[in-house]
């Protein structure tokens, strides 16, 4: 967690973990990463959920980054770059959650030591170049919470959450990502219940 988070009590820069009774099916075993969280409100990602659909190097000829028969010519690596579903919200948009070696100016926000989400196609450039971050994810849509919707969803019981870690953010075993979160945690999913404790 970034200092001003744990100062603040706000979550940035943290994961939230989908509780296994998460009622909404757009965010059952959901992992997102929390790239913003204020009294305002927060926004996030979600990482464990890879675009079926759509490859990277589709995405750089669709955006006109690159021209159909350039995308044998792309530096090695490229194509495997993820294309994430980010959440519900405004699924047109682009957002690359990446290693801090890339920077955009003003379009680059520093969410911590080790990440910076940046969202101008300037990045999908530099990527397509071989000049981009050497670690990135492209997420389509973002999950966004209003003020004080996020903090009574967590007194709901609705999500855990925990410190990230490179696998969580950029490993490509999105479907393992859930479970190993849990586990970062310190909880057994198949062992948790719904009800919130009390004592």
């Amino acid at each position: 967690m970034s200092k001003s988070s744990l100062k603040s009590g706000y979550l940035d820069g943290q994961m939230l973990v989908a509780m296994p009774s998460m009622a909404d099916p757009r965010f059952a075993r959901s992992v997102i990463y929390l790239c913003a969280h204020s009294t305002d409100g927060a926004m996030g990602l979600v990482v464990n959920r890879r675009s079926r659909r759509l490859k990277f190097t589709d995405l750089l000829v669709q955006l006109e980054v690159i021209k159909e028969n350039e995308a044998i010519l792309l530096p090695e690596g490229i194509g495997s770059v993820p294309v994430l579903r980010g959440g519900p919200v405004d699924r047109g948009r682009g957002f690359v959650l990446h290693s801090p070696d890339y920077e955009a100016g003003d379009a680059t926000m520093a969410i911590n030591d080790g990440v910076s989400l940046t969202a101008t196609v300037d990045i999908l450039k530099a990527i397509a170049a071989g000049n981009g971050p050497r670690k990135a994810v492209l997420a389509l849509g973002y999950a966004g919470w209003g003020s004080g919707q996020l903090e009574n969803e967590i007194q709901r019981n609705d999500w855990l959450n925990c410190d990230p870690d490179d696998e969580l953010l950029f490993g490509t075993d999105h479907d393992a990502k859930y479970d190993h979160a849990m586990r970062k945690i310190g909880i057994d999913p198949r062992m948790l219940s719904g009800e919130a404790g009390h004592a």
